[in-house]
């Protein structure tokens, strides 16, 4: 139990600090972390997973609101639109997918391509794509849809969507200053609705749909730490090698699962 929790936050606070300066919580990559070296069960590790995340998002969030980073648009129409998606997910990922070869699957499926598209398009930055790829920033209605969806998926994979919300916008030419603090306030208030609808769907389900809580907390401390320095030194870290270290972790993250799947 002691080494568990102290894996948990080492885990927790070296990923938060490596994805926090590109708006994800680190979620993404502390899932494999949890259902193959800590042992949570299929699915009560989703609920962990937001629990991390509703523990760990306020350090980041802090340093970004205290710089000011917080501001616009974005980060309200991501709020809005994720939420009942990832209520949606949460639903989808108790009564439909359960299974835990079926989550690897959908686990690799997710990381392999979003691996992919992030170095790609990080070996080839806006600026120096020909003037019908460098699109601008998606109109409202776009941006709804796309956060409706993405936090359908959150809400399956603990996630909370920021994860895949940040590639997606960068890929569109969005600059990371403004990218990071929307897409982390995203996946704070969807997986606080997330782990509340997951907590709700323990009275109607026989499975292990409950957080691992102490787990949970442990990794969300970490997190919490690493999301704080993460935030705090993204002004003075290389945009392009951040961008791609999260490609090459997710495309290796994919792979091994697909594999783990296939076998």
């Amino acid at each position: 139990m002691e080494w568990t929790m102290s894996a948990g936050l080492a885990a927790g606070l070296l990923i938060s600090m490596v994805t926090a300066p590109v708006g994800v919580s680190g979620a993404v990559f502390l899932l494999p972390v949890q259902l193959s070296v800590l042992g949570v069960p299929s699915p009560a590790v989703t609920p962990t997973n937001l629990l991390f995340n509703v523990v760990a998002g306020p350090g980041a969030l802090w340093r970004y609101r205290r710089d000011g980073a917080l501001r616009g648009p974005l980060a309200r129409r991501l709020v809005i639109w994720t939420l009942p998606g990832v209520a949606a997910g949460a639903a989808v990922r108790v009564f439909v997918l359960p299974g835990p070869d079926v989550f690897r699957l959908l686990i690799a499926a997710l990381l392999g391509p979003l691996g992919l598209w992030l170095c790609i398009r990080t070996r080839r930055p806006v600026g120096k794509r020909p003037p019908a790829e460098a699109a601008a920033a998606p109109s409202p209605a776009a941006l709804s849809v796309l956060a409706l969806c993405v936090g359908v998926v959150g809400g399956i994979y603990g996630i909370g969507g920021g994860s895949l919300l940040g590639p997606i916008l960068a890929a569109r030419g969005l600059p990371l200053a403004v990218i990071a603090p929307a897409t982390l306030a995203a996946t704070f208030t969807t997986s606080v609705a997330g782990a509340a609808v997951y907590t709700a769907l323990t009275l109607v389900s026989t499975g292990p749909v409950a957080p691992d809580w102490w787990l949970g907390l442990a990794c969300g401390l970490g997190g919490l730490i690493g999301g704080y320095l993460g935030a705090r030194l993204q002004p003075h870290l290389p945009e392009t090698a951040l961008r791609l270290l999260l490609g090459i972790l997710a495309t290796a993250l994919g792979a091994v699962y697909a594999a783990q799947t296939l076998t």
